[in-house]
């Protein structure tokens, strides 16, 4: 399964910029391509038409990732979900990683946990799902049931760019519950933060966390690899 090959963008260290994890020293996996195609995307650069500069295999990524310190390992693209067994093989390669506490991974809430949910048995795994809102244009492509499978250790987080996307994500909540944290992260452009958060205490949410990206402070949010 080590010879397994998967298209890559790039493998680097930085500190996790959102999260529960934020602020840790973070060894980010992202791997290329993407099955949906959000307004507000910052990663463009991951999926087609460009092509994949890198093909990697599971050995060579395991390899470059136990090249820094970091105990956390950010999986992300992209989709990292996108490539099904091969994905799966490669999540089972990096939690086998003793020095590895965390292992937690972006996926963007159409693909189908459950295949991930029935056979990863790591307790180090833990998944970021993205769930999209009407401004991302890709609401229509959300897998509902996958909220039933995220678990107390697993994030549910919600993009918020307006109005109408807070009280959807509301609705969401309401409508199908999990035991995932909630989150919610402002679109800067279009929801500032302030505003967010108070309309997050008008609506008595005192079970979701507001979601800011420390990476954007720290660095020109354009800034690859950091």
């Amino acid at each position: 399964m080590r010879d397994i090959r998967i298209p890559m963008v790039e493998i680097f260290e930085t500190v996790e910029g959102e999260g529960t994890r934020a602020g840790f020293p973070t060894v980010f996996v992202r791997l290329f391509g993407c099955n949906l195609r959000c307004t507000w995307c910052d990663t463009k650069y991951s999926y087609p038409p460009t092509e994949a500069d890198t093909v990697m295999t599971i050995s060579e990524i395991v390899s470059k990732v136990c090249t820094f310190h970091s105990r956390h390992i950010c999986l992300t693209g992209g989709e990292p979900l996108l490539y099904g067994e091969k994905s799966l093989a490669l999540i089972e390669a990096l939690a086998e990683l003793d020095h590895i506490d965390d292992l937690h991974i972006e996926t963007n809430g159409a693909i189908d946990l459950s295949l991930f949910a029935e056979r990863v048995l790591s307790p180090k795994v833990r998944y970021i799902m993205d769930y999209k809102l009407p401004d991302s244009g890709e609401m229509e492509q959300m897998i509902v049931s996958n909220l039933a499978l995220l678990r107390e250790q697993d994030e549910l987080k919600f993009v918020i760019g307006s109005d109408l996307d807070f009280r959807t994500a509301v609705e969401v909540l309401e409508q199908y519950p999990t035991k995932a944290l909630p989150m919610f992260s402002p679109v800067w452009e279009t929801m500032p933060p302030r505003k967010l958060v108070e309309l997050m205490l008008e609506a008595g949410l005192s079970k979701v966390k507001l979601n800011m990206q420390l990476h954007k402070i720290i660095w020109d949010p354009a800034m690859r690899g950091v």
